[in-house]
């Protein structure tokens, strides 16, 4: 047993292996000339090692992803052992699992039916989803929407927006909540892992990034559906924030506070966008480079620039992560966001 608390949630990276090539992925190990320790992965026993051990940590929720989960040999089992060690602990929290959808099957609905999961499935656009992924399977993915609604399945669909896909955003999100998508996410594209190598092609404008907003908020009216947006957007770049009734935006960074990552090999990381390994979930403490995970822990990083701005005690100035992987420090500007004001 470990005396140190973690946040309460935690995303479980499964596997290193994926079956897309997005070119907006911000996994770290896909990084052009990345130096990521792609370890050897960890075996079923090694994973319900470690999630006895958060949960004595006190995590009670966790999300699943990779890579593509759904690759990782031992997936549904680790479902199965969050969800029933969970339940002797007096928790039935739902277990988000994300994935591109191209190797589900019925089989691994109908467990995730009987484990309280909520999966969340990737639609980067419709006519542009091969151009993004390299494969083309739009279909399939809203066709898997239908069948897990079909059972009673809570779902999300989940868009990353880029420059290729943005002209097709209300499609998009339309043709998800169409096929059963219980709610949204929506998120801008960052810059990160493979996505490095596109960030002209794919960085949105500010004007594009209020577009994202209205778009979203409108097709959610339209259906009376709900949704938020997963990265923090800095609050000056949004023209008009009491317009959105549907859509949940976040101004602040949850990485280290409210949830953090484990990769493939047991590397603790602060998010999943983050490429900075700050200890190992079998090594005690967890946390070794206590200094960087404090400083996202203890909202340490915001920018100089930003340090008079009224909005500076709900507002995290962006994406630190970006900041950090662009400029060498979570204290720097994130340019992913270019506002009139900054």
């Amino acid at each position: 047993m470990t005396d140190m608390l973690l946040p309460p949630n935690v995303v479980l990276e499964l596997t290193y292996n994926c079956n897309h090539k997005c070119i907006f992925c911000s996994c770290p190990w896909y990084a052009h000339l990345s130096s990521y320790p792609k370890e050897r992965e960890m075996s079923l026993d090694e994973w319900k090692s470690s999630i006895d051990k958060l949960y004595l940590s006190g995590v009670n929720t966790f999300s699943i992803s990779g890579g593509e989960a759904l690759l990782k040999d031992c997936m549904s089992e680790i479902v199965q052992y969050i969800h029933y060690e969970g339940i002797k602990r007096g928790l039935n929290n739902p277990i988000v699992l994300i994935s591109n959808a191209l190797a589900m099957k019925e089989d691994y609905l109908h467990l995730f039916k009987k484990c309280n999961v909520h999966l969340s499935m990737s639609l980067p656009g419709y006519s542009t989803f091969k151009d993004h992924t390299g494969v083309d399977n739009a279909d399939g993915v809203l066709g898997w929407f239908e069948k897990a609604s079909s059972l009673g399945l809570k779902t999300t669909v989940n868009v990353t927006v880029t420059q290729k896909n943005y002209h097709e955003l209300f499609e998009t999100i339309s043709m998800g909540l169409l096929s059963g998508a219980s709610s949204v996410l929506i998120n801008r594209f960052l810059p990160g892992g493979r996505g490095l190598g596109y960030m002209k092609e794919l960085m949105l404008s500010t004007d594009q990034i209020n577009g994202m907003l209205d778009i979203a908020e409108e097709v959610l009216t339209l259906s009376n559906r709900y949704g938020h947006v997963g990265t923090e957007i800095a609050y000056c770049a949004v023209r008009r924030p009491q317009k959105y009734k549907h859509l949940r935006i976040g101004y602040q960074c949850a990485a280290a506070s409210d949830f953090f990552v484990i990769d493939p090999s047991g590397h603790i990381r602060t998010c999943n966008h983050s490429p900075r390994i700050v200890g190992h979930i079998s090594h005690e403490p967890m946390i070794e480079d206590v200094d960087y995970w404090n400083l996202f822990a203890n909202s340490g990083y915001k920018p100089e620039m930003c340090t008079n701005c009224r909005m500076i005690p709900i507002c995290d100035c962006g994406c630190r992560e970006v900041a950090n992987i662009l400029y060498g420090s979570p204290m720097e500007k994130d340019t992913s966001i270019i506002t009139e004001i900054c």
